[in-house]
């Protein structure tokens, strides 16, 4: 090493990891060294010519640079030691780390390695017991965890799918391993697999359900119980209704993603070996571990200790979930597990709920939820707040005593039509202190029900009529719990009843615009009118606003919800355009697309097609797809970064702990059954042949060479890059869901007004006009939302097209038509009114395409 360490720039570890690419290549162009300052060591980051011995990738630890650069703090201690460790692009080596200070034996350019140099992944070596030949042990410096603790960010893995046990623990947590503990009977089987439904059908991620138990078939049948509200029993029977026929042909579209291992063999180092060949693993659920001995059943009795800690090894090292269910609660059999995370299900008191209590190792207790049973549909739903103890007196429950108790819960849930303004017919007033009481029952606030009570009853008294239906009903027989209320005369009661239409009735009015579907991207205007960035008022049917900054600011990230206004003119954001959305606009090159004038009902005049088919497609109709909420649904996991974007330049390879927007070369696409997968990204190439494209794109991309659909991956020329987070908006998301299915049903103004404030919710994360105010300003956010819509609606599309589905036209993100038989729709679409799921109609070639609200 002739050059003096002196006589080179030096920056620390936490710099240089960010910069690693740059200094990789200054080192590889310019033959630059840098050195490397961490703590109380240093090493260097040296061109190859420094240790020509390095360009032997098998005499020393070699290291692909995206790996390099997560684990670049270890990498720097090693070499540090004297333990040189090469950095890789691809499979050549580029460049090599180094000790900085020399010392009697640091290293030498022999090519045989040191027989002490470790892997990646260890910090500080020790020397262990030469004599003994042992491995030197990994030690770690407290920098060094901390600063793994301040780069990775929240966790961001699999969910339950249930609001109050995620929020209880966080969700499932990488690299460990979490216990579902519950008697037989109990369910606990029913979460594993809630937690298996969500992440694969949902969430879309690979997972392996290693059943020791139940066979594939009981899965299978639980899952279409769930997903269809039907009945196990009847199911297990082989009786299934249309519905359920097709939902479980859909059903078989997830297979890729659900993988079962059943069986009365399977061992826990089974599990082990098969996980890691599952490329792009999420999660690993284990159902289940059986207490009492069984010698068919390996996963039992004095053979759990040892599985356990199997699982838990296998989580630490492939860095994923793994949830394991046990059919006991026995504290003793819980501590012979040892499970880092423990959730125990218990029967309450009310059969309709099960507690769940949360431990975590050396910690006890963290936190606790409730579940309601729907074992007839093999789910457990979530149950809301927890009940309140009733305190009984001699006398029976007073006025005050049973305020707490079950008494409150059911006034609380027979008051949400009301609160929510999907049912109207009492008073304002009424409507306020059953808001108030439901907030104080949410939050278990035993003082402010009783406060509220005697103002709640005289509302209620106001009222000469309760509505007639089963609901009003419902509410009356909740409040007579607390004492019949006297009546008042009518028409106090009509005239708040009135009031208490009105907000909603004006809101669908004036605003129902927004919510339709625009015609034609050039008519696509903001679409955001003033004081649409203020918050719902109180009551209000759907606040979406209030929900969206509230989900931004649950985030442990800190998002950064505005650039400032003089950052925008410079850095990614001028590069940023509506045009990477990635939008198909694609007609089948065989078929005539025409635009033919059309008039709403509205009055609105607007172009609409009408497709010709060629005879060479056969016999059939148009079968008209339309996707329900695309741009929510998306929101459950789009891949951004919460914080600023930093420009990372040229990369390699696509790292996914990043997200932002990358430069690319438009690839080939050849087929012509298909659009361009980019959609009109394609079409808007630089003068290079190249694009900028969205994480949800980038992700797509590498699908889609994955599975040998592109011969391969498009170079990134540029990035401006963060940490990536794909549950930014999941809080978002599951309220939305949750809101469109129950007023999907009710229809009429409450479900336009839900429609009306979820599009400005998610407009004004990036208000096109300077004049309008908002709480966001965040075109990456908007434009990855909007594409990660699009990459959904295009990779359904190409599922049913490789099926053997014709495909005439793919437009925006919600809209699909095939040419089929009459009345038979893709099966890799569900039909259905929910979220991911699709209404299919069908006209003759030649007819007017109506869309939206036409």
């Amino acid at each position: 090493m002739s050059q003096s360490p002196q006589e080179e720039s030096a920056v620390n570890a936490t710099t240089a990891r960010n910069q690693l690419y740059a200094l990789v290549k200054l080192a590889e162009e310019d033959g630059r060294t840098t050195v490397i300052t961490k703590h109380k060591v240093r090493a260097l980051l040296a061109p190859l010519d420094r240790f020509p011995a390095a360009r032997k990738t098998d005499a020393f630890p070699a290291h692909v640079l995206s790996v390099a650069q997560r684990d670049f703090g270890d990498l720097v201690t090693l070499a540090a030691k004297g333990q040189p460790q090469v950095l890789l692009r691809n499979t050549t080596p580029v460049a090599v780390l180094l000790p900085a200070d020399s010392s009697p034996d640091a290293l030498s350019s022999d090519t045989a390695a040191d027989p002490r140099a470790a892997t990646a992944g260890g910090a500080v070596n020790a020397q262990g017991n030469q004599d003994r030949g042992s491995t030197p042990r990994r030690l770690a410096t407290l920098g060094d965890a901390i600063g793994s603790v301040l780069t990775d960010g929240p966790v961001g893995g699999p969910t339950f799918g249930l609001p109050g046990v995620d929020a209880a623990t966080g969700g499932l947590q990488r690299g460990k391993l979490t216990l579902v503990a519950a008697r037989p009977s109990v369910g606990g089987s029913l979460l594993g697999l809630a937690a298996a439904r969500t992440t694969a059908l949902v969430d879309q991620a690979m997972v392996l359900y290693a059943a020791s138990g139940p066979n594939r078939d009981d899965i299978f049948r639980r899952i279409i119980a769930a997903e269809t509200g039907g009945e196990y029993a009847r199911l297990k029977q082989g009786r299934l209704t249309e519905y359920e026929q097709q939902v479980a042909r859909q059903l078989v579209q997830a297979g890729d993603l659900l993988m079962i291992d059943d069986g009365s063999d399977l061992r826990a180092e089974d599990i082990a070996d098969t996980a890691p060949h599952m490329q792009g693993l999420a999660l690993v659920v284990v159902d289940r571990l059986q207490a009492t001995h069984s010698a068919r059943l390996p996963l039992s009795g004095d053979r759990l200790p040892a599985a356990s800690q199997v699982l838990a090894t296998l989580a630490r090292t492939l860095h994923v979930p793994v949830l394991a269910i046990v059919d006991s609660d026995d504290p003793a059999l819980l501590g012979l597990l040892d499970a880092d995370i423990t959730l125990t299900l218990t029967p309450t008191e009310d059969p309709a709920r099960v507690q769940v209590t949360v431990a975590e190792r050396d910690f006890g207790t963290i936190g606790s939820a409730y579940l309601k049973p729907d074992l007839v549909h093999a789910r457990f739903l979530d149950a809301g707040a927890p009940p309140h103890e009733r305190a009984d007196t001699p006398a029976g429950p007073s006025r005050s005593t049973a305020i707490g108790g079950r008494a409150a819960l059911e006034l609380a849930e027979a008051a949400l039509p009301y609160t929510s303004g999907t049912h109207r017919g009492i008073p304002a007033a009424l409507t306020h202190e059953l808001a108030a009481w439901r907030t104080a029952v949410a939050g278990g606030d035993h003082e402010a029900l009783k406060e509220i009570l005697p103002s709640l009853l005289q509302a209620a008294a106001t009222v000469s009529q309760w509505p007639d239906t089963h609901e009003g009903h419902r509410l009356a027989a909740a409040l007579r719990s607390y004492g019949t209320p006297e009546s008042a005369d009518t028409t106090t009661a009509a005239g708040q009843s009135a009031a208490a239409g009105a907000a909603v009735q004006t809101l669908a009015d004036n605003r129902q615009a927004t919510a339709d579907v625009v015609e034609d991207e050039e008519d696509d205007e903001d679409a955001l009118a003033p004081e649409d960035e203020e918050d719902e008022p109180e009551g209000h049917v759907f606040p979406a606003l209030k929900i969206l900054k509230d989900s931004v600011g649950r985030s442990k990230m800190h998002p950064i919800r505005v650039i400032r206004k003089e950052e925008r003119d410079s850095g990614p954001w001028p590069l940023i355009s509506e045009h990477m959305d990635g939008e198909p606009r694609w007609v089948h090159p065989d078929v005539t697309a025409t635009r033919v004038p059309h008039i709403r009902a509205n009055g609105r005049r607007v172009r609409r097609d009408q497709l010709d088919v060629p005879d060479a497609f056969g016999e059939g109709v148009l079968c008209l797809i339309d996707r329900n909420g695309s741009f929510p649904s998306a929101c459950s996991a789009v891949p951004l970064a919460p914080n600023k974007l930093l420009h990372t330049g040229p990369l390699d390879a696509y790292d996914k702990a990043g997200a932002g927007i990358y430069l690319i070369d438009i690839p080939a696409w050849t087929r012509t059954d298909m659009p361009h997968p980019l959609g009109r990204i394609a079409d808007r190439p630089d003068e290079d042949g190249r694009a900028w494209v969205t994480t949800p794109h980038i992700k797509q991309l590498v699908k889609l060479v994955r599975d040998h659909h592109l011969d391969a991956m498009p170079t990134i020329h540029d990035s401006w890059t963060g940490k990536a987070n794909e549950s930014l908006f999941k809080p978002f998301y599951e309220a939305t869901r949750k809101a469109r299915a129950e007023l999907v049903q009710i229809g009429g103004d409450p479900y336009k007004a839900y429609k009306t404030r979820l599009s400005i919710a998610l407009r004004l994360l990036w208000p096109k006009r300077p004049s309008q105010r908002s709480p966001f300003w965040r075109p990456d956010w908007r434009m990855s939302m909007v594409a990660e819509a699009s990459v959904r609606h295009w990779t359904v599309a190409f599922k049913a097209v490789q099926e053997g589905h014709t495909l005439v036209a793919l437009r925006n993100v919600d809209q699909a038509i095939f040419w089929t038989p009459p009345g038979t729709p893709p099966s890799t679409y569900r039909i259905g009114t929910g979220f991911g799921e699709v209404k299919s109609k069908f006209v003759q070639a030649g007819e007017t395409i109506l869309e939206g609200d036409d």
